[in-house]
């Protein structure tokens, strides 16, 4: 029997339970016949004030992570998206392709990564030089940084907004963004790149492309880009950048 709304695909979607961004914006770029159904890795503490608190908040979504796999594979989904970024990045290319097994061994199906996405979008673009907007502690920014080097691209620029809990990433508005983005932007960089599922740059990354004249990458686009055209769905989607339109 086909799911009646996911006849094309059932996504499984893994996000902290502190994320109140990434859900909608998958929401807002559904294509038909595929749906998404988030499983949320519960989060005791949200503090994300130090680097110290940082790497225990990712400690804590490691530890909870596998309950959340059993819980959304009860519903059948044929395919899971990591939606969070930092932990994707942490410990390199190697790190990331170690992850990405370590999951689908216990899961038993494909899986998307934040870092996985990145890479391919960039790919697709072909840059090499970027600038990068993060709401993260320092710790984070290191090894972000060091991802994006071991895959051959550049980090021209990085501004970190420093967020001090897991919830104050979804409060920074569109003008903050946007404010940092055109900061962000010059003659040496080729594309600007946003972390942070909960960090909501969806619309704002459209407008600035636009703007700028060049690719600005939503991680929550570029995710759920990468999730569609690695089952073979091709679907374009409006409004959400030249991603999702073009490629």
């Amino acid at each position: 029997m086909t799911d009646a709304l996911g006849w094309r695909k059932k996504f499984g979607v893994l996000a902290p339970s502190t994320n109140t961004i990434v859900e909608p914006d998958f929401h807002t770029m559904a294509v038909p016949g595929v749906t998404s159904h988030t499983s949320r890795i519960y989060l005791r503490n949200q503090d994300l004030s130090s680097d110290e608190k940082m790497v225990r908040l990712l400690e804590a979504i490691a530890q909870e992570m596998f309950s959340a796999i059993d819980r959304v594979m009860t519903a059948s989904v044929d395919y899971l998206i990591m939606a969070m970024s930092a932990e994707t990045f942490w410990e390199g290319k190697a790190g990331n392709i170690e992850f990405i097994k370590r999951v689908e061994d216990y899961a038993g199906v494909k899986v998307a990564s934040c870092a996985s996405a990145y890479q391919a979008a960039l790919a697709t673009f072909q840059v090499n030089k970027i600038a990068v907007i993060t709401p993260y502690q320092a710790v984070a920014d290191e090894k972000i940084c060091r991802f994006f080097s071991e895959i051959g691209v550049e980090v021209v620029r990085l501004k970190s907004l420093r967020c001090p809990t897991a919830i104050s990433i979804a409060e920074v508005s569109e003008d903050t963004l946007r404010t940092y983005l055109q900061e962000l932007d010059g003659d040496d960089v080729q594309a600007i790149v946003q972390m942070g599922t909960n960090l909501s740059m969806l619309r704002l990354a459209d407008e600035m492309e636009r703007s700028l004249a060049k690719p600005v990458i939503a991680v929550n686009a570029a995710t759920w880009w990468y999730a569609l055209r690695q089952n073979d769905i091709h679907d374009q989607v409006y409004g959400c950048g030249r991603l999702l339109r073009e490629f």
